[in-house]
């Protein structure tokens, strides 16, 4: 039967729901530790050791996942321990250099005092006698003298405290950047959500089976193992074929079909097309698949992650047209299409105009009317026309 609808060419790809953010072990720190006299290694291997379970909703901010950090943990206190005795020697050189200096100032003091009355003894030279005035001038200079050498010391000695306190300060400050290294890296171990979501557990291999990811799990650098699914907002992960690239268009729409809910019908658009093809599973290297992501227009609430589904992308639509069963379309000759109408008295040939046409169906411009009843296969009183191979 002919209906009223919108003719659609569409395109098929078989894909999943996902959506969210994938989660991994890409950023947790590996920090290679050997001892003397042993084999090396990693020392700080990507064991989780706890893991929320499949489904949970969380909130952002909320832990994910904590791997084994005993061993991070353990670097954190030794280098804590070598930054708190690094401070207390800093502190025992800034109390040390303090005496230091008043000593050396008193000693200055004192220098200053003995010059002074040097300089006094020497006024009496008038008065004293050849030898007495010559060992004044002599006690004079020498008071002078050491006065100055005093001087001259405290200040090459300032610049060493300053030295040897800056080369402290340093040792201090590098020591409390390794500190704050280590103790980032062993938060990086507790994994936290960026967004609210339901947790989705990934896959890894154990043995010879594909599991699901839990505790007690060793991961690899960059190992998806949960996505955090924002279920407001989701996407289907399709692949469609190479050949039928150049036909797809971010922006265009789409419908998506879910195995689970044969009825239910939901609304997207093509979301992004990536620009590199990807092997085409298990089949032949040469057959080619492309990433193309599809955003839901309208979501339902059955619709969780991972389900499979089916998507049809819309190349072409007209609006108000007359939709005629493929199979129901004969030819003649390849350039007059027709179709046979059901009549009281028999079959009705009648030519058609025909316009956009997918696997199943055809729009019919002229020719046909909504309602009627057209034949799905040649009445066997109809001898004429071939029917078109679908």
């Amino acid at each position: 039967m002919a209906m009223p609808t919108s003719a659609s060419a569409i395109l098929s790809s078989a894909s999943s729901v996902t959506a969210g953010m994938g989660i991994s072990a890409n950023s947790i720190p590996r920090v290679s530790a050997s001892a003397s006299g042993g084999f090396g290694g990693d020392d700080f291997s990507l064991v989780i050791q706890k893991l929320i379970p499949a489904g949970k909703h969380l909130k952002a901010g909320e832990v994910v996942a904590e791997f084994d950090r005993l061993n991070m943990l353990q670097r954190v206190d030794d280098i804590r321990d070598d930054f708190e005795q690094m401070d207390a020697d800093l502190e025992k050189l800034h109390a040390s250099q303090d005496v230091d200096v008043k000593a050396e100032l008193l000693n200055i003091e004192k220098a200053k005092a003995a010059l002074d009355k040097a300089r006094l003894d020497l006024k009496t030279v008038p008065v004293k006698g050849a030898i007495d005035a010559e060992r004044l001038r002599l006690a004079e200079e020498q008071a002078a003298a050491s006065y100055k050498q005093l001087v001259e010391a405290a200040k090459l000695n300032e610049i060493v405290r300053k030295s040897a306190l800056r080369i402290n300060e340093i040792d201090r400050e590098r020591q409390k950047i390794q500190l704050q290294q280590a103790e980032a890296n062993a938060d990086k171990m507790l994994i936290k959500t960026p967004i609210d979501g339901i947790a989705v557990m990934g896959t890894t291999r154990r043995g010879t089976d594909q599991v699901q990811i839990q505790a007690g799990d060793e991961l690899h650098p960059g190992e998806i193992f949960v996505r955090v699914v924002d279920q407001s907002s989701m996407i289907v992960n399709a692949t469609v074929n190479q050949s039928d690239l150049e036909l797809i268009r971010v922006g265009a729409k789409a419908q998506v079909r879910f195995d689970a809910y044969p009825d239910l019908v939901l609304p997207g658009h093509v979301y992004a097309v990536a620009a590199m093809a990807a092997a085409g599973g298990f089949r032949a290297q040469y057959v080619r698949q492309v990433p193309v992501s599809v955003k839901f227009d309208q979501l339902d609430p059955r619709v969780i992650p991972d389900l499979s589904v089916s998507v049809d992308v819309v190349l072409a639509s007209e609006p108000n047209a007359t939709i005629a069963p493929l199979q129901s379309i004969f030819y003649d000759t390849p350039d007059r299409p027709y179709v046979l109408v059901q009549k009281p008295d028999g079959w009705e040939r009648r030519e058609v105009q025909l316009g956009l046409s997918n696997n199943i169906a055809v729009a019919v411009h002229s020719g046909l009317k909504p309602g009627e009843v057209v034949a799905t296969e040649r009445p066997r009183q109809t001898t004429q026309g071939q029917r078109r191979p679908g």
